[in-house]
């Protein structure tokens, strides 16, 4: 690492900002105004080594891993909701922007954004560099389908601006796809243009005894979730179209439904398995005590939560996911002295990974190490 000049120490003095709370101990913490200085303040953090730990809202830090900063920069004050078009189905919003203020907004004009549905203090910025998807995904595909453009602060401290704002649009190097469950590699999100929907005049629930069955019978539903505490089929449309689907599942329709609640457990798993094994995934689950899960069936995603994981059973899980085509992926809990990689397996795109880093990053400051690999 080497000293600063008088034009950085200046320029980290002028985005300075409070400590952030639940981020880690650092030289200087700072909050960009713009793009513009995102992308200074990623230019001398390049130019002196400095590591830089990019935050949202902190709700996804505990996914890969931990990063060991000497500058925490934060989105919060990336915050503006920039231009929405309701006629398009089409919004422009800062990274910093909050999930849950972006949806209320939203909602004004019957439309979604299809992100988490309980998000809590989590950013737009911050889900898409995280790559997670609310629970509607099984009828409105993952996040990453619905950001159509993408402006990045890059590692080197370039302004990269990619996609389009036309739906339809279409362009080569597709980087608001590489953003999407990059984890900050690459840069700063500094703003997004997100697709939207339409939100279903009616909103209800369907509990059922069997999620295998249930999904042979629904037709298009929001969601199909298992939890610890029962198997709900989340449906929209009109009041008609959900009493039918009711029928057809031999059950009753509960208006307005509450979404699961975020696993709050101090250790926390994510298992990715070929929708086909959701059962069977759930099934190696269940042998555990005090387990708390969210199984999303058709989609092929088990978040799993407990006190302490026995890591005889962390190890078998993972080797059966592996086998599986898929990954078990510790998301809250790991540690930089836990010999258990929270990752897994290296992808064998891994090395592609690493080149595509170096191209937006080749210092590697951008939350360095925090990929599969230790990218």
């Amino acid at each position: 690492m080497s000293s600063l000049d008088l034009a950085a120490e200046t320029l980290l003095d002028t985005a300075a900002c409070v400590p952030v709370e639940g981020a880690p101990d650092s030289r200087y913490r700072v909050a960009p105004y713009s793009t513009g200085q995102a992308a200074e303040i990623m230019r001398v953090a390049s130019n002196h080594g400095l590591k830089v730990l990019i935050w949202g809202g902190g709700t996804h830090q505990g996914i890969g891993y931990p990063v060991d900063p000497d500058i925490v920069l934060s989105t919060h004050r990336l915050s503006s909701i920039v231009h929405w078009e309701p006629d398009d189905l089409t919004v422009v919003v800062e990274a910093g922007v909050k999930v849950s203020d972006l949806e209320e907004l939203l909602a004004e004009k019957g439309q979604t954004a299809v992100m988490p549905e309980m998000p809590g203090e989590a950013t737009v910025g911050g889900t898409i560099a995280a790559g997670v998807s609310g629970w509607r995904r099984l009828r409105f595909g993952p996040t990453r389908d619905r950001v159509l453009e993408v402006i990045l602060a890059t590692g080197d401290g370039r302004v990269v601006r990619a996609g389009g704002r036309l739906v339809k649009n279409v362009t080569g190097y597709d980087i608001p796809r590489l953003t999407s469950g990059s984890l900050g590699s690459l840069g700063v999100i500094s703003q997004v243009c997100l697709k939207l929907w339409p939100r279903g005049q009616s909103f209800a629930g369907v509990q059922v005894a069997n999620a295998e069955e249930a999904r042979n019978v629904a037709y298009r539903p929001l969601a199909l979730l298992e939890t610890d505490l029962g198997t709900m089929v989340y449906f929209s449309g009109t009041s008609e179209e959900i009493d039918a689907q009711a029928t057809a599942l031999g059950g009753v329709p509960v208006n307005n439904p509450r979404w699961p609640r975020p696993l709050h457990s101090p250790q926390r798993i994510s298992i990715r398995v070929p929708a086909a094994l959701t059962s069977e995934a759930v099934k190696r689950v269940q042998i555990l005590s005090g387990v708390r899960y969210r199984a999303a069936h058709g989609v092929g995603e088990i978040i799993v939560g407990m006190v302490e994981f026995p890591r005889s059973w962390l190890d078998e899980a993972r080797i059966w996911a592996e086998r599986a085509g898929g990954a078990l992926v510790i998301t809250r809990g790991a540690s930089a002295s836990d010999d258990c990689d929270p990752w897994g397996t290296p992808p064998p795109s891994v090395e592609l990974q690493r080149r595509v880093k170096a191209a937006f990053d080749p210092m590697g400051i951008s939350n360095p190490g925090r990929l599969p690999g230790r990218l």
